[in-house]
C-alpha cells in the first residue's frame, strides 16, 4: 500500500501539477513540492470533494468562493496569466469551480495560483517546516482545521526520493 501513495503522488506530479505549472511558467521544484503537498494534506491525492459535506472541490480542495475569488479579483487583472490558467483545460470545459473536481491540471494550476497571491517568496526547497508553514499561512489559512504537523508527518508516506525526478 505505502508504494501506492508513492506511485499516486508521483502520478499526480507528472500528469497534473508538473505540466500546469510550466503552462503557467511558475515552475520550480518548491512550487511543485507546495502543490504536491498542498494535495496530500488536503485530500491526501484522492478526494474530490470535500469530506462531510464541506464546498471544497478537487484534489486540492480549493473552495467555490477563492476559486472565484482568483477570477474575479486577481486573474481578470493579470490577462496573461488568465489565458495560461485557461491553457490547462480540456475542450469544451470552462472555468468553474465545478472544473476542479474533474480536471487536476486545473485544479493544480488553480491551487499555484493561489499561492502566487501571497506575497512573502516561497521558503527554500525541500525544507518542509517551511512547506508546511507556508501551506498553513496562505492556503488553509489560521482558521482552517489542518495543521503544519498534519503536513509534517503526512509528507513522508507519499513522496520519496525518486518523486521529484
Amino acid at each position: 500500500m505505502a508504494q501506492n501513495k508513492f506511485d499516486l503522488a508521483r502520478k499526480i506530479l507528472l500528469e497534473g501539477i508538473r505540466p500546469a505549472l510550466n503552462i503557467l511558467g511558475r515552475g520550480s521544484r518548491v512550487a511543485e513540492q507546495l502543490v504536491l503537498g498542498t494535495g496530500i494534506q488536503e485530500s491526501l491525492l484522492i478526494h474530490r470533494q470535500q469530506l462531510g459535506g464541506g464546498p471544497a472541490l478537487g484534489l486540492f480542495q480549493m473552495e467555490p468562493f477563492t476559486h472565484d475569488d482568483c477570477w474575479n479579483n486577481f486573474l481578470r487583472f493579470r490577462p496573461d496569466l488568465a489565458d495560461k490558467v485557461k491553457r490547462t483545460l480540456k475542450p469544451g470545459e470552462r472555468p468553474l469551480a465545478a472544473t476542479l473536481k474533474i480536471n487536476d491540471r486545473y485544479a493544480a494550476a488553480m491551487c499555484r495560483v493561489r499561492y502566487i497571491r501571497a506575497t512573502p517568496p516561497l521558503p527554500s526547497p525541500d525544507d518542509l517546516q517551511g512547506l508546511a508553514n507556508y501551506w498553513k499561512q496562505h492556503y488553509n489559512t489560521p482558521l482552517g482545521a489542518g495543521t503544519p504537523e498534519e503536513f509534517v508527518a503526512k509528507w513522508p508516506q507519499y513522496v520519496n526520493a525518486q518523486t521529484f525526478d
